[in-house]
């Protein structure tokens, strides 16, 4: 849930508060005439109370709408209740009614939730109200014999505002903190996902440049005569040809995205065939359910080929050539679990919130953050974990059939 601007909060909180006053007003108006037969003014006293009522109900109507309060109308309802509060305390005994510090609450709910000059302005209505009720106050009848009560009065009065103050200050302190959490979140996103743009147009010049030494590399590979060349000749050509076709086709497949004939699906052995050819000093535990004529979509091939490079390197940069793989499909999601036989974790920064470090020493970690877009992009879940005995486990979820939905939004070639 998006958490809501500081003074739609506030509406909400002084609409639960106003039920609260509500119920409390009529409570202490039916205590005070009946157990203690004060010959309290009756319509003075219930038309405030049913005016506020009535408002609330209106207010209800108001929230029951989206759209984001201003801080004008949080102000406005702020003078209402501060007028309602005004009236009932100047005709209950002004300044000796034990309830008029109640005007210090709508002060303190403004000053967390409204702009500076908002929250100043509800500090001088509410002093305003109260110097009203404190000048036009009707004293309360037979105050002098009610002492003890109005004592009472005082105790009830400080554990009440005790308690709400401490309730709603703290939900607005949540709603805030949370927004705060949503803001630095989009900042860090939108800073990494920079820094995959300028990948992504980084390697969209590299593969232009390449795409022409590559073709000719296939030309003069396919004039080649190799049967002078001896068997072994032979087989390293036909090696040399494979990891050519391979990078071509990587760099041919930059491309695709923008082409609506391109396949948007890949086999996952096809996936885990080519990297293996481009990495063959590394030995790949595979283990799982999966079939490896699986296809999924492009975007989990291009997470795979990420993830296990990073482990690879990781491996690599500890003296290790073993990567453990383990891909498992249940209910129509791709668990998946890669790890690595590296240092682990880097001590001095063991986790980043959004581009995750690599466990190689000299990592930059642009696998896993490259991975980690890949996983938002196709409604996964990634974390990571120190492994047993040394390394790093990255694990992940998507649906197998995640990518569909987001065919003209890849961005991970």
């Amino acid at each position: 849930m998006q958490p809501q601007p500081p003074a739609t909060a506030l509406l909400r909180t002084l609409y639960s508060l106003r039920w609260f006053a509500v119920g409390g007003q009529s409570l202490t108006i039916l205590w005070a005439t009946h157990s203690f037969d004060m010959a309290l003014p009756r319509w003075p006293l219930w038309g405030p109370v049913l005016m506020l009522a009535a408002f609330n109900v209106v207010v209800h109507l108001r929230l029951a709408h989206s759209r984001d309060a201003a801080p004008a109308e949080a102000f406005a309802h702020v003078l209402v209740d501060t007028a309602v509060l005004a009236w009932l305390v100047a005709w209950t005994g002004g300044i000796a009614n034990p309830f008029a510090s109640l005007f210090l609450l709508p002060i303190a709910l403004t000053a967390m939730a409204l702009p500076q000059a908002w929250a100043i302005a509800a500090a001088l209505a509410c002093v305003t109200g109260y110097m009203l009720a404190v000048n036009f106050g009707q004293p309360l009848p037979h105050l002098h014999d009610h002492f003890d009560l109005h004592l009472a009065g005082m105790a009830v009065n400080f554990f009440l505002s005790m308690a709400l103050v401490s309730y709603f200050l703290l939900r607005l302190a949540a709603a805030r903190d949370r927004r705060e959490q949503e803001l630095a979140s989009l900042r860090e996103r939108f800073v990494r996902n920079e820094g995959i743009l300028a990948l992504a147009t980084h390697a969209a010049s590299v593969a232009h440049e390449l795409n022409t030494p590559l073709g000719t590399m296939t030309l003069l590979l396919d004039d080649l005569d190799t049967s002078a060349m001896g068997r072994d000749g032979a087989e390293d050509v036909a090696t040399l040809r494979r990891l050519v076709d391979t990078c071509r086709d990587r760099v041919r497949s930059l491309a695709d995205p923008a082409d609506p004939a391109a396949s948007t699906r890949v086999d996952i052995g096809r996936v885990l065939e080519h990297w293996q050819l481009v990495r063959p000093a590394i030995v790949l535990e595979r283990s799982g359910n999966v079939d490896m004529h699986e296809r999924v979509d492009r975007t989990i091939g291009h997470l795979l080929l990420a993830l296990l490079n990073n482990a690879a390197d990781a491996s690599e940069g500890n003296g290790s050539t073993r990567v453990d793989l383990r891909l498992q499909i249940e209910d129509g999601v791709l668990d998946g679990a890669i790890r690595d036989y590296g240092t682990g974790f880097d001590a001095q920064a063991p986790f980043l919130p959004v581009l995750f470090r690599s466990g190689k020493p000299d990592g930059l970690g642009v696998g896993l953050a490259l991975s980690h877009a890949a996983i938002e992009q196709l409604g996964g879940e990634l974390d990571m974990e120190e492994a047993d005995g040394g390394g790093a486990r990255v694990h992940f979820r998507v649906p197998v059939g995640a990518g569909d939905s987001h065919r003209d939004t890849e961005t991970m070639r």
